[in-house]
């Protein structure tokens, strides 16, 4: 099993670009570029909330677990 971000996915349909989000959360861009690549190897809780929270979404909107 794997685990995809949709992170770019959520970002095209917000309109938001990940530079807008890296200034909202206070995370860095080239991470937030990362998982938007699907070629993060950790994600920190932390990070992962201030997305939730900016986003207004669920983690499960965010996160999916793939065969």
């Amino acid at each position: 099993m794997k685990v995809i971000l949709k992170l770019d996915k959520l970002l095209q349909e917000r309109n938001i670009s990940q530079n807008e989000l890296s200034r909202l959360t206070g995370i860095r861009q080239p991470s937030i570029n990362e998982m938007c690549r699907n070629q993060t190897i950790r994600l920190p809780l932390d990070n992962l909330a201030k997305i939730c929270e900016v986003l207004n979404c669920k983690i499960t909107d965010v996160l999916e677990l793939i065969n």
